[in-house]
């Protein structure tokens, strides 16, 4: 256990009403006592864990600020150290001066994510709560949130346990009649453990199966804007924005390499690329923007086309249409005020569903357009509801070592080998497993994750 005495900012360098100093270890209260002065000479050390107390922090006869100090006892804190947070006035100065008054007496600046760190090395909470709360602060819509929030509660921690403690059963099974076969016996075993082992690993699938859309919860849905220039991708992408964030002009081509935005609808994030027309051309550069389109329409999740409805489709378009096939897109007929001339026919043959009639001068199906893609990621294909989605890429690496493993066990039983072949590979995916929770995990990746933590957190 961890027991010197950190401190660091918990909350933004910025202007602001309140910012907090937080302090943990061993000597968090004597720290406190050192710099925190009230009107009645109050000891902290002598005060209620979890109660809040008026004041100032001192350095020496010098007031640094007004402030609040909350003072919680070990364990009964989020690293299950002794824990102080100092609420000050918000603003840098201010809340630089107060950490600085905590180091000069008694604590040390604390590493990145040093706090979440303890909270993990004393038991507090596991490596996979500890992930999710990185993921909730770094958290861009609702669903990310309530996902994360969830992993914090330990959904996650709690399904690898339970399937670690199954497979821990077997490999001690196996292991006792090994070493004392005379009393246990592993007559017709193979048999019940193939049909354990295939429940098991249905359940890891289950969990690496859902890895796909804990990616899209978490970082939102890759959405490419791709179509022929002049198009209207541009007008579409400053219709979802509401704001004039793309260059629009009549002249074709003005969009030349990609453009990335954010768009949050219904709480899902839309990562919206705007990208070049797609076209045959001289130009070097507009091959290279029409490359980089192609390029960001095979990594989306969902591709929004955009024909310019009062044209004819050309070679282009049928290039995008062929492209595009077999991908989640929403298929948008723009500028349909102008009169819709497109073959409709067609494009349904072709991509097999129909088309949105819209246009981004007059809003017409731009509700169609909303409505199409809650369909396709709330209500749909990619329903957000109450499953549990693996976020966290390390975790779905595991789990796939783990299934690996468990397979290998099958392939086995039916080949026949010894049983201790099977223990062998039960064991690799167990340890697997115990790798998304921080059991038996390496001193450095311990420290790689906590890395990217903030520093106050």
């Amino acid at each position: 256990m961890v027991s010197d005495t950190i401190a660091a900012i918990s909350t933004a360098l910025s202007s602001s009403g309140i910012g907090i100093v937080r302090i943990s270890g061993d000597n968090a209260f004597d720290v406190i006592n050192r710099i925190f002065v009230t009107s009645d000479n109050k000891v902290i050390t002598k005060a209620d864990s979890h109660t809040i107390h008026y004041g100032h922090i001192a350095d020496g006869d010098e007031i640094i600020d007004e402030v609040l100090v909350m003072v919680m006892a070990g364990p009964r804190s989020f690293t299950a150290q002794d824990t102080v947070e100092i609420n000050c006035h918000g603003g840098m100065l201010v809340v630089r001066r107060v950490l600085e008054t905590a180091l000069k007496h008694g604590a040390r600046p604390a590493e990145a994510g040093e706090f979440t760190k303890r909270a993990f090395l004393n038991g507090r909470i596991d490596l996979a709560q500890a992930e999710a709360v990185i993921e909730l602060i770094n958290s861009k819509n609702d669903y990310a949130r309530k996902s994360s929030l969830r992993q914090i509660d330990g959904e996650v921690s709690e399904i690898v346990k339970e399937l670690r403690k199954r497979i821990l059963y077997e490999i001690a099974y196996i292991e006792s009649a090994l070493d004392d076969p005379e009393h246990i016996s592993l007559d017709g075993y193979a048999k019940k453990l193939e049909g354990n082992v295939v429940d098991i690993e249905k359940k890891i699938s289950g969990l690496i199966s859902s890895a796909d859309n804990g990616r899209i919860i978490k970082e939102g849905i890759k959405t490419v804007i791709l179509g022929r220039p002049n198009a209207g991708k541009s007008s579409l992408l400053n219709l979802l924005l509401g704001e004039e964030r793309a260059i629009v002009t009549d002249i074709a081509g003005t969009t030349r390499d990609t453009l990335e935005e954010n768009i949050l609808i219904d709480g899902i994030s839309l990562n919206v690329v705007d990208t070049a027309g797609i076209r045959e051309s001289e130009d070097i550069i507009e091959q290279i923007g029409v490359k980089k389109a192609f390029a960001s329409a095979d990594d989306a999740d969902l591709i929004l086309y955009v024909i310019d409805s009062s044209d004819k489709l050309d070679e282009n378009d049928k290039e995008i249409i062929e492209h595009i096939k077999d991908k989640k897109k929403i298929i948008i007929l723009n500028k349909s005020d102008l009169g819709v001339v497109t073959e409709c026919d067609y494009i349904k043959e072709k991509t097999g569903q129909d088309a949105i009639v819209f246009s981004a001068k007059t809003k017409e199906g731009y509700t169609a357009l909303l409505d199409k893609i809650r369909e396709l990621f709330i209500e749909g294909s990619i329903g957000f509801n109450d499953e549990i989605y693996i976020t966290n890429a390390r975790h779905k690496s595991a789990l796939m070592e783990a299934d690996d493993s468990l397979k290998q066990v099958l392939a086995s039983i039916e080949a026949g080998m010894p049983e201790d072949f099977f223990s062998i590979d039960l064991m690799n995916a167990y340890a697997k497993l115990g790798l998304i929770i921080g059991e038996s995990v390496e001193d450095d990746l311990v420290n790689e994750i906590f890395s990217k933590f903030c520093m106050g957190k």
